[in-house]
């Protein structure tokens, strides 16, 4: 699970079903698991889905948090999604929405512009290979918004595998769903070099068609 470690980062490659970080349950976390492999405290930078995977990273001080925390905010951090979704999108294209995030349902909503609270989502997309019933996107988000990736895709009829809350027919045993964050890209919070980690995906039967393309 750990991709990258240093003095001041600790970086994960998150399984799907395990959430980021501590909530009200006495669930593990991976923030829980990195704690104990780096036996101390750690700082959450951000976070990602908790049915989805990849790259999940972890500040070992304040001062570094901070600092990834502010690329974040100045939109600075590159990050890839991979995800296989239902129906055959075309090669390229690019999304933009405007949403909400709903509290009652825990979803993200897309709506009018004019809509109060509403922020706009955009992402850029190519299809990296496709089945007779599923298409692997490559995904880059432009905005990092609640579920962003899961709405906009749903809304365009083309929810992710095993995601039922945005539309999939079908769930799987382990409530994951085949999004993958696959890759990262930031300047290092001490060094100032750009650093770049990419995460494997899971080993699961659409994933697994990804490790044997030629």
């Amino acid at each position: 699970m750990i991709l990258f470690k240093d003095h001041q980062l600790v970086i994960c490659n998150k399984p799907p079903g395990l959430s980021s970080a501590p909530k009200k349950t006495e669930e593990k976390t991976m923030q829980d698991l990195a704690e104990v492999y780096s036996k101390q405290k750690l700082f959450l930078v951000h976070r990602i889905d908790q049915p989805s995977s990849g790259v999940l990273v972890f500040a070992k001080t304040k001062k570094a948090a901070d600092s990834v925390g502010q690329q974040f905010q100045k939109k600075k951090i590159q990050k890839e999604y991979w995800a296989w979704v239902k129906g055959t999108p075309p090669d390229t294209g690019n999304l933009k929405d405007f949403m909400v995030r709903d509290p009652a349902s825990q979803k993200a909503r897309i709506v009018d512009q004019e809509f109060k609270g509403a922020k706009e989502g955009t992402l850029s997309f190519s299809k990296k290979m496709f089945t007779d019933h599923y298409s692997l996107l490559e995904i880059k988000i432009q905005t990092g918004r609640f579920h962003q990736i899961r709405a906009q895709l749903s809304k365009q009829g083309w929810p992710i595998q095993g995601d039922v809350k945005y539309g999939a027919r079908r769930g799987n045993k382990d409530r994951s769903i085949a999004l993958h964050a696959r890759s990262i890209s930031f300047l290092h919070p001490t060094k100032g070099e750009r650093i770049q980690i990419v995460a494997p995906p899971p080993k699961s039967s659409l994933w697994a068609l990804v490790e044997t393309k030629p």
